[in-house]
């Protein structure tokens, strides 16, 4: 039986061995699908995945560059918030110094209004006072007159004799009553 094995062996070519045309045709279609990929196929990839890449990169850029821009946009609004805030400070300042200047305005004119009052009714008093004072005079130089008349028994009937009189006796009625009105005060 070992010739038989022997024959075997000798005639009959093993399958699990390939046969050295085998090894030469697909050593040359391994490098011939190397060189196809290398000269078409690589490149493509690389292509694919610089561009892959610089997407990437371009998103990442991007990414930061509208970080940096909401950051510019919030100092930008931090800013005008301020502004803003100092703006209303101001126009409130503005308005409690307008409202202070108009209080004092107002009492200014009351003040005022207030003295022109006071001082009308004084002039309105100084006239009545005057007023009275003449009424009171005319009326006492007239029984004053009467008086002196009866007393006298003289008659005073003419209207410039009686004037005259009556001014003397109050002048000299007022010089009396200023030394004693002077003192007194």
């Amino acid at each position: 039986m070992k010739t038989h094995v022997v024959l075997a062996a000798e005639g009959e070519h093993n399958p699990i061995l390939p046969e050295p045309a085998e090894i030469i045709v697909g050593f040359v279609a391994f490098a011939l699908l190397l060189f196809v990929l290398h000269r078409y196929a690589v490149p493509r990839f690389e292509k694919l995945y610089k561009e892959r890449s610089d997407r990437i990169e371009g998103g990442i850029a991007r990414a930061e560059e509208a970080q940096a821009e909401a950051q510019r946009t919030l100092e930008q609004y931090k800013a005008q918030l301020a502004e803003a805030r100092a703006e209303a400070a101001r126009i409130r300042d503005d308005a409690r110094a307008e409202g202070q200047q108009i209080l004092d305005e107002m009492r200014s004119q009351a003040q005022a209004e207030s003295d022109r009052i006071i001082s009308q009714g004084q002039a309105q008093l100084a006239a009545q006072k005057a007023q009275v004072v003449a009424e009171l005079r005319a009326d006492l130089g007239r029984q004053a007159v009467d008086l002196a008349s009866k007393v006298v028994g003289e008659s005073l009937e003419n209207e410039e004799r009686t004037q005259r009189t009556v001014d003397r006796f109050l002048d000299e009625l007022e010089s009396t009553s200023a030394p004693s009105t002077s003192t007194s005060s």
